[in-house]
């Protein structure tokens, strides 16, 4: 399997495809508004569409890298990334879940475009694939405390099927 190869499919299998854990999109099926929003008590852990607007700026960072794209300006540190939506804005919450889907669909089509040679180039320090491998951890880890929350709100099954 080449490089691309084993790419496309993390991308796939993060986002879309239920493999070891439950992908973004499933973790994000069926949420509302005020689930995103909910907060255990303590204010200890980040909401859902905090986390979500967390991995959406990272994923537009990628993007924009991949298309040469001056406009995006990156958030000043980590803190400013977790940005916290209306609790009760179902249309707001609604156009960051499209959001997500939308921006994760363009990394996927973007990577296959790309020639396998081109995932070896820097930019700017380091290598394309090497950022995609991150945004896949990165999603992967964010989404584990996604389904964390939901569980502690009780908006997750109690015992749920997979594959």
């Amino acid at each position: 399997m080449s490089k691309k190869e084993l790419l496309q499919n993390g991308v796939n299998q993060v986002f879309y495809e239920e493999e070891w854990y439950p992908p973004l999109s499933e973790a994000l099926k069926n949420l509302t508004a005020a689930q995103a929003s909910w907060q255990p008590e303590g204010n200890a852990a980040n909401t859902i569409w905090e986390n979500v607007n967390h991995l959406l700026i990272f994923k537009e960072r990628l993007l924009s890298r991949l298309h040469k794209d001056e406009t995006f300006v990156a958030p000043q540190n980590n803190d400013e990334t977790f940005v916290q939506g209306g609790a009760h804005d179902e249309d707001a919450w609604q156009e960051t879940v499209n959001r997500t889907l939308h921006v994760h669909d363009a990394l996927q089509s973007s990577l296959t475009s790309l020639q396998e040679e081109a995932l070896d180039q820097p930019s700017p320090a380091l290598p394309v694939w090497q950022q995609y491998l991150n945004i896949l951890l990165h999603d992967a880890y964010h989404t584990g405390q996604i389904v964390q929350l939901r569980k502690l709100q009780g908006s997750w099954p109690a015992k749920r099927s997979y594959l």
